[in-house]
């Protein structure tokens, strides 16, 4: 087991991502003596293994005690330690908004993209699915011509979109953003959804067009059953 979590962890750090349906990482979410020796081995860094089963990759992150040695001489970090401006954190949150939380709501009524649901009666027994079944695309064209004037332009949605592909919460595919690996799994839905949903950024969004969820995706996945499936055990 030990080569197992050196290898495991030296991916982490090497790809600050591994899809859950990597060998390793699968083992990480349903092995239990496997995983409390990884969550060991990254506390004694300072880090933390990062998952929700609703995302389709898992992490690493700083353990919340060390966020203040690590990035506390600036107190710039409590907006951004990736070293995003208050524009680009703007883009990333309506990006989030718009990519997962309807990928949440169709996560935890089991339906996808083009499913509306009235044609599977057996919906809610199946297992949450991940990935482009799920979780939509947005038009960059849109992005401006919904979000442009109020954040800066094409110029700055350019900039934006690429840092936020860099830093690996977004993907770029021909004029479309997809969703990137680290999109829900470094951002707290149980934190924002609410936030947004209730919050003045919905206003911006359904003022343009966007409807909300009408519930807190995240609290009917806890009114529903925990598993996501016979084979994945989230901790």
């Amino acid at each position: 087991m030990e080569h197992e979590l050196r290898t495991l962890t030296a991916r982490l750090l090497t790809h600050r991502s591994l899809a859950r349906t990597d060998a390793l990482a699968r083992r990480a979410l349903v092995d239990d003596t496997f995983r409390q020796a990884l969550d060991n081995r990254l506390a004694s860094i300072g880090l933390q293994l990062l998952d929700n089963p609703y995302a389709a990759h898992i992490a690493v992150g700083l353990s919340e005690d060390m966020r203040e040695p690590v990035f506390g001489q600036g107190r710039e970090y409590a907006a951004s330690n990736v070293g995003l401006t208050r524009d680009e954190l703007a883009w990333l949150m309506v990006i989030w908004s718009l990519i997962v939380l309807p990928k949440r709501e169709r996560q935890v009524t089991r339906r996808s993209l083009h499913d509306d649901g009235q044609n599977d009666m057996f919906g809610a027994e199946q297992p949450v699915e991940h990935g482009g079944a799920v979780s939509g695309a947005l038009s960059e064209a849109s992005l401006l011509a919904d979000f442009g004037t109020r954040l800066g332009g094409k110029m700055k949605l350019n900039i934006a979109l690429g840092k936020l592909a860099r830093l690996g919460f977004i993907e770029r595919r021909g004029g479309q953003v997809a969703e990137g690996p680290l999109l829900d799994v470094l951002l707290d839905y149980r934190i924002l959804a609410d936030r947004v949903i209730h919050g003045t950024l919905a206003d911006v969004l359904t003022g343009a067009g966007h409807r909300m969820p009408e519930a807190n995706a995240f609290e009917l996945a806890q009114d529903a059953d925990t598993g996501e499936d016979d084979s994945d055990t989230e901790h």
